[in-house]
């Protein structure tokens, strides 16, 4: 087994494809690890921005949590209904391109390739976060642990859909296992003291209240709780990972009511047991979810447990963003608005290309903001509801379109969540756009003008390249051949022999740099090349020799090429380029790769009657 295939597995059959589509039961880590994940880090951005309102903090905290919970519904009811239409997958970009038309199916693909991007800067940083909670001593080191975990995500991706559910398949389940065990247990002990519950380790005192309550902190603060909602879409765009369709809508109600649940029972426990968030990137940084569960459970064993899920769960809730990007980009290329390499399946059946471009974007914010959840949390959600508007709204037009039974109900149905996630993008741009959203707001727009960019260049080349008319065979002669020469070897034997199979008009030339170098010289080409080539009944080939006082090799060459080509405008000039192939990657070092920058130049310099031949000769050592 190679390296290679260790690290990433070995490559996977086109006819294995159906093989490697999943269920239920591995779709929920894949898919819902991004849902799932933000409830260690949605309610906590909300809390974190009622800290001015000191004990009031946790109270509107549920009022808000509620709010998002009631939107959460909205959303699923329509994207159940956008997996029976729809599929094929694709989600938001599919439903607005083919209801609402190409410049609204592309602002929300853009929408919702930034928003992955950052879910995945998010997901990393709020995970190493929480490790930095329970163990203060790594904080210096909170970058460095994002980009390893960014690392491992990549390479689990890599290995494949059906071997990355397995992976994460175990701490999904613990994490979820451990905040039903904490949300039940505080439930308990809040209904059995009457509603004040007495901590087990008494979470940090709550500051003093330094603002009033206003519309605009609670908006604020809604703003960055709706970044839990994120990661809902997912499954709809990766509706074609499922064996069935069932399937996917299943796994979009197992993750949907879980994320309630979690969202609902961590809101009101934070205010049973007066939790209030503490300032992230600051010494003495606690997350909420540590604090609530050493409250509920004190500092044991499962304690550790619980916040070793947390750091897994969110550390790999990237995954979501893994799973979904390539397959968006794959299907937006696929439409000609993204380079086709997007739309090329890997080794292991993955969308390799997207993986990487998304790996190294999320590893550039994760850089640029040093891997703090806090800087980063302004940022996030506008892209989200953003597709999701555009989504409804498409889904709207696509009932009143098609009709039949229940297509008011559906138009009902998406039409009142169009509304609500129109409103509540408004909302969250408001509310962050001088944190940041400005940025993404910019983006956004940036993107979408690249989209169309890359639609014109190939319609462009389409239309140069498109041809209807046969081959013309009259007047067809052989290149001129031109074979830069160095010294006699078997290399320049083996390329002077083929030249001769082509062509009757062949031109070695030799660029005389300096005396030092292996010149070949008129009597070994007379001897080598000319009169074997007499005795056998071939042209004799010419000997061309440059000089260059100036010691450059490949200019004088493509010179002499392109003189060539101007003075005999009938013919193909074809240069052969006799290359050394090394067997080892590192041979390749030790020697000059003059022939690949003489072909770039004159594929940069030439014209359609230059055209370039290697002529490769295998080195054997």
């Amino acid at each position: 087994m190679s390296s290679l295939d260790l690290l990433l597995g070995r490559p996977l059959a086109s006819a294995e494809a159906r093989a490697d589509r999943i269920g239920i039961a591995a779709g929920i880590p894949i898919f819902g690890l991004d849902a799932l994940s933000s409830a260690a880090y949605g309610p906590e951005a909300a809390l974190t921005l009622l800290i001015p309102l000191g004990t009031l903090g946790a109270r509107y905290s549920m009022l808000i949590n509620a709010a998002i919970s009631l939107l959460l519904l909205i959303v699923y009811f329509s994207y159940r209904q956008t997996i029976e239409a729809y599929p094929s997958g694709g989600g938001s970009y599919t439903v607005a391109r083919q209801n609402l038309g190409t410049t609204a199916g592309l602002v929300a693909a853009a929408a919702l390739m930034i928003d992955y991007i950052l879910t995945v800067a998010v997901g990393i940083s709020a995970g190493v976060g929480a490790l930095v909670s329970a163990v203060p001593a790594l904080q210096p080191r909170t970058l460095a642990l994002c980009l390893l975990i960014l690392l491992v995500v990549l390479l689990v991706n890599l290995r494949g859909v059906r071997e990355t559910g397995t992976v994460f398949m175990v701490p999904t389940y613990m994490f979820v296992g451990c905040l039903l065990i904490v949300i039940a247990i505080g439930l308990v002990k809040t209904a059995a003291s009457g509603g004040h519950p007495v901590a087990v380790l008494s979470p940090p005192r709550i500051a003093a209240t330094t603002a009033v309550v206003s519309w605009w902190i609670l908006l604020q603060a809604f703003a960055s709780g709706c970044t839990a909602m994120t990661g809902v879409e997912a499954v709809s765009n990766g509706v074609k990972a499922f064996k069935e369709t069932r399937h996917a809508q299943h796994t979009l109600t197992v993750i949907i009511g879980l994320l309630i649940t979690l969202l609902l029972g961590i809101a009101y426990l934070v205010r049973a047991y007066n939790i209030s968030a503490t300032d992230p990137g600051r010494p003495g940084y606690d997350s909420v979810l540590s604090m609530l569960t050493s409250a509920v459970t004190g500092k044991g064993v499962f304690y550790y447990v619980a916040i070793a899920s947390i750091l897994a769960v969110l550390s790999l809730s990237a995954n979501t963003a893994f799973a979904d990007f390539p397959r968006l980009c794959r299907i937006i290329a696929s439409d000609g608005y993204l380079p086709k390499a997007f739309a090329v399946t890997g080794r292991r059946l993955v969308f390799s290309h997207g993986i990487y471009v998304l790996a190294v974007l999320a590893g550039i914010l994760l850089i640029a903001f040093r891997g703090v959840t806090d800087r980063l949390i302004p940022l996030y959600a506008v892209g989200a509801f953003l597709a999701f508007t555009f989504s409804q709204a498409g889904m709207v037009v696509h009932w009143y379109r098609t009709g039949g039974a229940g297509a008011r109900r559906s138009m009902l149905v998406n039409g009142v969540g169009a509304v609500a996630t129109g409103i509540t993008v408004s909302v969250v741009l408001v509310a962050k756009f001088v944190q940041g959203a400005w940025m993404t707001m910019l983006l956004i727009p940036m993107l979408f003008l690249a989209m169309l960019s890359v639609n014109r260049y190939y319609r462009r080349v389409k239309q140069q390249i498109h041809c209807a008319s046969p081959i013309e065979l009259q007047g067809l002669r052989p290149p001129k051949v031109v074979i830069p020469v160095q010294s006699w070897s078997q290399i320049s034997k083996d390329a002077v022999q083929f030249a001769l199979t082509i062509s009757r008009d062949v031109h070695a030339v030799h660029v005389a740099a300096c005396e030092d170098d292996p010149a070949i010289t008129p009597q070994e080409w007379e001897e080598f090349a000319a009169e074997p080539a007499r005795r056998a009944g071939f042209p004799v080939p010419d000997l061309i020799t440059i000089p260059s006082p100036y010691r450059f090799i490949i200019l004088p060459i493509v010179h002499y090429v392109l003189q060539l080509e101007r003075s005999h405008p009938d013919r193909l000039i074809a240069v052969l380029i006799p290359e050394m192939v090394e067997r080892k990657w590192y041979e390749y070092l030790l020697h000059n790769q003059r022939g690949e920058l003489l072909r770039l130049l004159l594929f940069a310099k030439g014209n359609r009657r230059v055209v370039t031949v290697t002529v490769p000769w295998y080195l054997d050592l």
